[in-house]
Order: C-alpha cells, then structure tokens, then sequence
C-alpha cells in the first residue's frame, strides 16, 4: 500500500485494509470510482468522481478492479488533490 504523504501533512492512498487509516487521524475516506455490470454482464470501472475515464468493458470483476487500482496509482495517487 503507497501513502503519500504532501509537505501540509495531508495524506493520500487508495484505501486498503492492510492499514488502519485512523493510526494517522482522522480520515476522509472519498469514492474513486464506481465499479458496475452492465445488462450482458461485462464489468465497467467508470472513475469520472477522480475526472478519469471509463474502463472496460471486463468479463471478470475482478479485472476490472486490477484496471481500476492500476489507473489510480498511475494518474491519480501522485497528481495534486482535487479542490472544490
């Protein structure tokens, strides 16, 4: 598990259990993406709340969150926070 931590003290990872998040205060836990089967069920990771795209379609959900994790890490692990 990365956890990256910016020069304010914020920290930033996509959650996992392998550590308890509150051992670092208190924290704001946001939704990636949705991970969703369509009508012929085909897996689809649509990761427009981090302004990514749509990934799939995956026969196995299980691809589609091994797509979904890798695309975190690579385009939005490192890149600034997402201010509103």
């Amino acid at each position: 598990m990365d956890v990256i931590i910016d020069t304010r003290g914020g920290i930033r990872c996509i959650y996992s259990e392998m550590l308890d998040l509150h051992r670092l205060g208190r924290p704001l836990i946001t939704r990636a993406s949705h991970l969703e089967p369509d009508s012929s069920g085909q897996w689809w990771a649509d990761l427009s709340p981090v302004n990514g795209p749509t990934l799939g379609p995956f026969g196995r959900r299980t691809d589609a969150l091994a797509a979904e994790h890798s695309w975190l890490e690579e385009h939005w692990l490192l890149a600034p926070p997402i201010t509103g």
